[in-house]
């Protein structure tokens, strides 16, 4: 069981912790928060508790930094920003308090291990580092959209929960911080988890071992410290940790890491029971051969976009004029069969290309204007359910709700990122090719559900990946693997709770990404 202090972790550090008016075992904060346990210090003079909100009753993780006032503003500042960001794989914060003789954060209570501890064991299987490096990525982006960086992903501040969710703490946020810095570190988490190892040069000391370099300091690949590695997480690895090469935006990271679980058949998180405190170690790693000088194949100056196309498939590298270039083990390009190709790129939708769809017919009380926000690009505006009452499944008056897309023309879709005002809500992608009779009443379209089969205006729509069960505010839905499709369906089944017994979402922005 861990939980880990704030600030980036270096080996040797001296905690420079005052003794002077240290709390003790007992102690309440705020006349709420009650002192249990005193984990650990950190080098940057802070002390972790595990606590307890008298008042709710829950467990809690307490930061305490003294003396407070100016010398506490960052750590306090970059908590009260990470509390405005509701997501799945962030921590919780909950308090943000200044004493000016001490000041202290209240957060979410992980019950489980660090990434660091993980590794103690032996390197984890790719599925799982992959798995990490998506959730990771998850929460950078949704915390890049708000303009923000992190500044403080390490081995550390990556934990698993014992339910197997994994969750990202303690946000720095200093001037230093970076997007581009965020996201070399999500490559180093990716390092991590599939050698044991963490890059020191490329992302920062931390107590885990360097890599393992050559005589020129040149780290050496994953697939050079252990056996198992395929050979396009491999080179996804490499090229985050390059500093040669551009960083993708979080927002790409995230949907082709989410392709690996899509392609390779192996689900990034098969639920919120999925033990990844039960992962099975990696056998031994392997004889460490010298690294070559590799060179990688880079287009004009652009972004760098890694298509997982499978365990063993073809790495792509993207430039940004979209261009790819496919290649095989030896170097030579190669086609590979299944795989997709081509650029991935955003699909403009108009005003006229996007629908309410409901199963209700007659009278709809949702405002058939406001379904045009959907699609404007702009996340200050959002398209509402109506509110319901006392049942998060619409009031139980109908099965779902939710938005009908038509991209003009069949196309292959690569992913659809569907961002909500309120995190909670389960809902589903569905997908169509048949061509649909009169889209409805105005703005609506028609679904039904009889006989467990899903229709639109009569046409089958068939399920696209998994239901995602009580989503955070930003969501990727895989695209159809095998086809190319007219029409989506984002169809949502289950409503968040935003009042006492009261049910209702909104819907910011969804953006189709097609090749």
């Amino acid at each position: 069981m861990t939980q880990n202090g704030e600030g980036q972790e270096a080996p040797g550090a001296a905690p420079q912790v005052l003794t002077f008016g240290a709390p003790t075992v007992g102690e309440v904060l705020a006349e709420r928060y009650q002192l249990k346990e005193h984990i650990n210090d950190d080098s940057l003079g802070r002390q972790m508790w595990r606590g307890v909100d008298v008042i709710l009753r829950r467990p809690v993780a307490i930061v305490l930094r003294y003396p407070g006032g100016d010398s506490a503003g960052e750590m306090l500042s970059a908590a009260v920003a990470s509390s405005r960001i509701v997501h799945p794989h962030l921590v919780g914060v909950y308090d943000a308090i200044d004493e000016d003789d001490r000041a202290y954060i209240v957060r979410e209570w992980v019950d489980g291990s660090a990434l660091r501890e993980l590794v103690v064991g032996g390197p984890l299987d790719p599925d799982r580092a992959a798995s990490i490096a998506y959730a990771v990525a998850d929460a950078i982006a949704a915390i890049h959209a708000t303009g923000m960086a992190h500044g403080n992903i390490h081995p550390g501040t990556v934990l698993i929960a014992g339910d197997g969710r994994v969750v990202l703490t303690d946000a720095r946020a200093d001037e230093a911080t970076t997007p581009e810095a965020d996201l070399r570190a999500i490559g180093a988490v990716l390092y991590c988890a599939l050698t044991g190892y963490w890059p020191h040069a490329e992302a920062g000391p931390t107590p885990v071992p360097d890599a393992i370099r050559d005589n020129e300091g040149n780290l050496a690949a994953p697939r050079q410290v252990r056996g198992g590695v395929p050979s396009h997480l491999d080179q996804l690895t490499t090229d985050l940790l390059n500093p040669a090469l551009p960083m993708p935006t979080a927002d790409v990271l995230v949907r082709e890491l989410s392709r690996f679980e899509q392609e390779s058949g192996h689900p990034l998180f098969a639920g919120e029971d999925s033990a990844f405190h039960g992962f099975d170690s990696a056998s031994g790693a392997t004889g460490v051969t010298r690294p070559t000088n590799r060179k990688i194949v880079v287009g004009i100056a652009g972004l760098v976009v890694i298509a997982l196309a499978g365990v063993f498939g073809a790495t792509q590298v993207l430039s940004d004029r979209g261009q790819p270039v496919p290649r095989n083990g030896n170097g030579s390009t190669s086609a590979s069969a299944g795989a997709r190709s081509g650029p991935i790129t955003d699909l403009k939708l108009g005003p006229d290309q996007v629908h309410i769809l409901d199963d209700v017919k007659g009278k709809h009380n949702e405002l058939d204007t406001d379904v045009k926000k959907t699609v404007d690009g702009d996340l200050s505006t959002v398209w509402r359910t109506d509110q319901y009452q006392n049942d998060a499944h619409f009031g139980t008056l109908k099965s779902g709700m939710g938005l009908l897309l038509d991209l003009g023309s069949e196309k292959r879709v690569a992913s659809v990122k569907v961002q909500l005002a309120t995190p909670g809500a389960t809902l589903e992608l569905r997908a169509g090719s048949a061509a649909l009779s009169d889209t409805g009443t105005g703005t609506y379209a028609l679904a039904t559900t009889d006989g467990g089969v899903f229709k639109v205006n009569g046409t089958d729509f068939a399920l696209v990946g998994e239901v995602k069960q009580d989503a955070g505010t930003t969501v990727v839905l895989p695209g159809p693997p095998d086809s190319a499709v007219r029409y989506l369906a984002v169809w949502i089944t289950k409503l968040p709770q935003i009042g006492s017994g009261k049910y209702q979402v909104g819907i910011q922005e969804v953006t189709v990404s097609v090749q």
